[in-house]
């Protein structure tokens, strides 16, 4: 017997305008046709177009239900994407879809509602995030940001949604239950338990109803494809486009070196001329948003591994230069002068950001943090080669000099110059903030569990031996002081404030609210599900 159809996702919104946005969902069947309903009356109607994933594959990590896999394998996904026209600012409308199959079965979505590109002066509740990666308290935080504000009109996503992007069951429905698009709209179904005590979260229904728009972080980054035998060392195996124009001439460079075309696939975005949706800027409601594509590849800080780390390559590969990791290199330059560096500093002069009321820029590598992930500098690495007397490679060893930090040197001033009044990233799954003498509020928003601490206190940063490189072990290395919450921060033993939340046990989401100019960060400590949500920060964007 031949089962229902279903939905992969519930629809969501994306590509808002002045009358009109995207509605996208996803199936498991091409389908014959796909539509979206919308109006008081669900009396208007537009056919979808429908696109085919090209990578999304599984593989013997995957969490998937009543699949055994041992090598990647392809998952088909269908992508539809409907235009929904004749809109007006200010005013929500409901909206359905519906998907036949090829057998004329059909399935139908819940009802929602839609509204356009708010205008200046409309009041919006905007959630900012990031690192979610299907973390343990992911639907827990996303499940209390509904029940704390309510309808949310926008989000603001800081980079890093998953942890492998070509894997589908981490966008679709990873049986653990916290799968990226589950949780953003309520249909998640993670378990969480302490002191014996099962706690059951759904997530929150945010994106059926608010747009999103999302910054790359290095777990976009897929590598060299189909070299490896599982999704993870294919994640990991990503080279400089530099390196793979040498190694594989003629080849293709995406395929060769490192690609974000999953990512691309899945959503609309704004585009701009020389990024794409890379990297982007638009306008919402009062706010001018800056999108850059700045992040690098992660790699481990231990030295004497079998793995690529960021500082040296593995012993076993020292006369293999295709196996080098080649350090912790950068995606997308954004030194000065560079191509998106230059299209960055047009658009910081440009009207619609010189005229907006507020003008926010979203990456995902910190400019400052307590977070380990600050460390080394964010700078191409200096590549060292050690030889014996017979001309035998001994090391390869990788430097960051402090001083060329590509964000703190040329970045940071270019953003002070221009005004912006909040800096929003993420990748070192803390919540932390700081103020610039210029008054360029900077927060990283992203602790939602598996925290990886804060260099405070006793806390140091693990930090290489033997490097002649100026490592920061404790506090931001770029010399701002971390700002403390101003309304419930947490203490330390001592009954001492503490400048931040980096916690397993604590997670954190924070909302602004345009119409009042207030940024406010909460936490919920899921070691007691019947306890409040705690608002323990809040500053005003001048």
């Amino acid at each position: 017997m031949i089962s229902a159809p279903h939905l992969l996702t519930d629809p969501f919104l994306q590509l808002p305008n002045t009358n009109s946005l995207q509605v996208v969902w996803f199936t498991e069947f091409p389908g014959q046709k796909h539509i979206v309903y919308y109006g008081e009356n669900l009396d208007k109607s537009s056919w979808a177009k429908t696109s085919k994933l090209s990578r999304t594959r599984e593989d013997q990590q995957s969490k998937v239900a009543n699949r055994t896999i041992n090598q990647p394998v392809k998952r088909h996904v269908w992508r539809h994407a409907a235009e929904v026209t004749g809109l007006t600012p200010g005013v929500r409308v409901p909206y359905c879809v519906m998907s036949v199959r090829e057998d004329g079965a059909s399935v139908r979505s819940d009802i929602f509602t839609l509204a356009p590109t708010p205008e200046p002066g409309q009041a919006m509740k905007i959630l900012l995030t990031s690192d979610h990666q299907l973390k343990p308290m992911i639907a827990a935080n996303l499940q209390k940001v509904v029940e704390t504000v309510g309808q949310i009109d926008g989000v603001w996503f800081a980079g890093d949604l998953i942890n492998v992007s070509d894997r589908a069951s981490e966008w679709f429905d990873d049986h653990r239950g916290g799968a990226f698009f589950p949780a953003l709209q309520g249909r998640a179904n993670y378990k969480v338990t302490y002191n014996g005590v099962e706690t059951i979260y759904t997530g929150g229904q945010i994106i059926q109803h608010a747009p999103m728009f999302t910054a790359i972080g290095n777990h976009e980054v897929m590598g060299r494809f189909e070299r490896s035998n599982s999704l993870n060392n294919e994640f990991n195996d990503t080279i400089p486009r530099a390196v793979a124009e040498k190694l594989y001439s003629g080849q293709s460079l995406v395929d060769n070196s490192f690609n974000t075309q999953t990512y691309e696939e899945i959503f609309s975005l704004p585009e701009s001329e020389s990024g794409g949706k890379k990297y982007y800027a638009v306008s919402f409601g009062d706010v001018r948003l800056v999108v850059l594509y700045v992040t690098c590849m992660w790699r481990t800080h231990k030295l004497n591994t079998l793995y690529k780390s960021r500082y040296a390559e593995p012993s076993q590969d020292l006369e293999n230069p295709e196996n080098w990791g080649y350090g912790q290199f950068i995606f997308e330059p954004i030194t000065k002068g560079s191509e998106q560096y230059n299209w960055l500093e047009a658009e910081l002069g440009s009207e619609e950001f010189q005229q907006a009321k507020y003008k926010v820029v979203m990456l995902h590598h910190p400019p400052h943090t307590l977070g380990d992930n600050i460390v080394p500098a964010y700078t191409d690495p200096v590549q060292i080669i050690e030889r014996n007397h017979k001309g035998k490679i001994t090391a390869v060893r990788y430097e960051y000099p402090k001083d060329r930090d590509y964000i703190n040197r040329d970045l940071v001033p270019l953003l002070e110059a221009a005004e912006v009044q909040l800096v929003l990233y993420g990748h070192s799954h803390l919540w932390n903030r700081f103020i610039s003498p210029t008054g360029v509020h900077f927060l990283e928003t992203s602790n939602v569990g598996n925290s990886y601490g804060a260099a405070w206190g006793k806390n140091k940063r693990e930090i290489p031996t033997g490097s002649q490189e100026d490592y920061i072990a404790l506090g931001d290395p770029y010399g701002l002081e971390p700002v403390i919450p101003t309304v419930a921060p947490l203490l330390r033993e001592d009954n001492q404030p503490v400048p931040y939340i980096a916690s397993n046990d604590i997670t954190v989401f924070t909302i602004f609210d345009t119409g009042t100019g207030m940024v406010t960060s909460y936490y919920f400590d899921i070691r007691k599900p019947d306890s409040d949500v705690v608002k323990f920060d809040e500053f005003k964007l001048k």
